[in-house]
């Protein structure tokens, strides 16, 4: 594997030295926490055992906390994330959890109440965020208002969804074939995702109400944010395109964020919109008043899209068009989530690959969200089954995964074999030590958290290089997303420079312009004077 230089490129300019830069887990914008903060998405299923029962549980979670970030700025074995967001950890009859039968209690197989107030408390004392999923958009159907709905049509709660006499014979607007009204009691309800998960109906002065107060006992709780499910389909207007985008979800986003804003203006509220920026773009409101963050599509698919193509023209594409995004957004790149193929896979186990795309996606402006196993490399299992791609974490080599003691509620197959953490912590080459020495570049630099962005021309799309600014920082970054080295001038910016990280096979010269030599497949990032 590649190794970072951990001394400084030759350059014809003077170099400073790192060690002068402010702690990795120094404090941020009390108001804005979420700006250039970096998330990990976990699976609390999947992530630590803590009784043999072969789930993971909140008791398991917490035990984990010190390796995702111990709250002492000293220390170099942890990731250093900033916020976790919980996939539901909700009560519900299935495993994944976004059917939900009750938003007030956590899932048993997570353990207790207690449980949980005890993660936020652990969680806080180490300086880490908390994100719920909360799946506003439909519940179970096995949730007892949905139950009571269905009883009768005179029932208080039929109106709590949403209810036809007739099949409307509307299909999902991403799969026309598949239908969203289901048959129950000689009536037809709506579900767009399928006929376990009935749509809730935020027409209803008392559906919006309901959730208002639950979401308001969440935050009141200690919750830091909420990570907002399919809300690009919270209310229908119509069959096909209506039933995505519909202007009145904008209405119910901000009152739903002016309420909790009231309560707590640090609440973070991040949005699930799975389509293209145009349609990502609105649901930021003014900038303000709808959602804080919103997760980018787009952008994920450019970034692995580059990983494995060497082009990186559809990157840039997606960079310039987020430039339109109103003052006070933030983005959030990420690589892939729960419901994608793993980038592990999707690269096809190219540990150089995995390399740059970490690279690429920790150097970028916004709040970048990482995958939980993502860090080591861990791979889908075999299928297309959502539940390969939600394994088991891998801890140690204990002639099991260190997941747990029991049989795991879902297997890790043998081409999902990795290095496990134990064994990456001890490699400074590991993928593992590299992103937390990405992350602990990205919370050093003012510009790297949370300064512009502007994209830089290096005349080939094989190289993909922007300005990262700050009011007090210049950062210079530049990855080479192709199998070849590469040389590039650029515009003079600056005549020295200090380096932050940089691959083997990388360096830097001042000449009329600066000109940089790219090992193949590398990434570069210098401050600028």
């Amino acid at each position: 594997m590649r190794r970072l230089l951990r001394l400084p490129i030759a350059i014809a300019v003077a170099l400073a030295c790192t060690s002068t830069m402010p702690s990795a887990k120094s404090a941020r914008s009390p108001t804005r926490w979420w700006d250039g903060a970096v998330f990990y998405e976990v699976f609390v299923r999947s992530f630590q055992d803590s009784d043999g029962d072969g789930i993971g549980d909140l008791k398991g979670l917490i035990s984990r906390l010190d390796y995702l970030n111990d709250g002492n700025p000293k220390t170099k074995d942890d990731l250093g994330v900033d916020a976790l967001w919980l996939m539901p950890i909700f009560e519900s009859p299935s495993y994944h959890g976004y059917d939900v039968t009750n938003y007030l209690r956590v899932n048993p197989a997570y353990g207790t109440e207690a449980d949980f107030d005890r993660l936020v408390a652990e969680a806080h004392k180490r300086g880490i965020k908390i994100v719920l999923d909360f799946v506003m958009n439909h519940s179970s159907d096995q949730h007892p208002w949905f139950k009571a709905s269905a009883s009768s049509p005179e029932s208080p709660y039929r109106d709590w969804y949403i209810w036809s006499p007739t099949d409307l014979g509307w299909g999902q607007p991403w799969n026309s074939s598949s239908p969203t009204w289901h048959a129950k009691n000689g009536a037809y309800y709506y579900g767009i995702f399928w006929s376990g998960m009935p749509d809730l109906n935020f027409r209803n002065p008392e559906v919006v109400k309901e959730m208002t107060k639950i979401a308001t006992a969440w935050e009141e709780r200690g919750v830091d944010g909420f990570r907002l499910d399919a809300i690009r389909h919270l209310i229908e207007s119509g069959p096909g395109a209506g039933q995505s985008g519909s202007p009145d979800n904008h209405v119910a986003l901000r009152n739903l964020s002016s309420t909790l804003r009231r309560v707590n203006p640090r609440f973070a509220m991040i949005g699930e919109v799975w389509s293209t920026t145009e349609d990502i773009a609105p649901y930021f409101g003014n900038g303000s008043n709808e959602l804080q963050v919103l997760f980018d599509f787009p952008l994920a698919s450019a970034l692995v899209g580059a990983a494995l193509s060497e082009d990186s023209t559809e990157v840039t594409k997606v960079l310039r068009a987020i430039q339109t995004y109103p003052s006070g957004s933030v983005d959030a790149p990420f690589l892939t989530n729960h419901d994608q193929a793993r980038v592990a896979t999707t690269l096809r186990g190219d540990r150089v690959r995995e390399d740059l795309a970490a690279a690429m996606l920790l150097t970028l402006p916004g709040a970048p969200f990482v995958y939980y196993g993502e860090e080591i490399g861990l791979k889908n299992g075999p299928g297309g089954d959502d539940e390969w791609k939600r394994t088991p974490m891998l801890w140690a080599e204990d002639g099991g995964t260190g997941f747990t003691s029991g049989t795991p509620w879902q297997p890790t197959a043998p081409t999902q074999r990795v290095a496990p953490v134990d064994v990456q912590s001890k490699d400074p080459s590991s993928l593992l030590s590299r992103y937390r020495k990405l992350i602990s570049v990205r919370h050093a630099s003012s510009a790297l958290k949370t300064g512009k962005l502007s994209l830089v021309a290096t005349g080939t799309p094989a190289v993909l290089a922007f300005i990262r600014q700050s009011s007090r920082e210049t950062v210079l970054v530049a990855h080479n997303v192709s199998s070849s080295a590469k040389e590039v001038e650029i515009a003079p910016t600056g005549k020295s420079a200090f380096v932050l990280f940089a691959d083997s096979g990388c360096t830097l010269r001042r000449g009329a312009k600066w000109t940089l030599t790219l090992a193949p497949q590398s990434s570069l990032m210098v401050r600028l004077y």
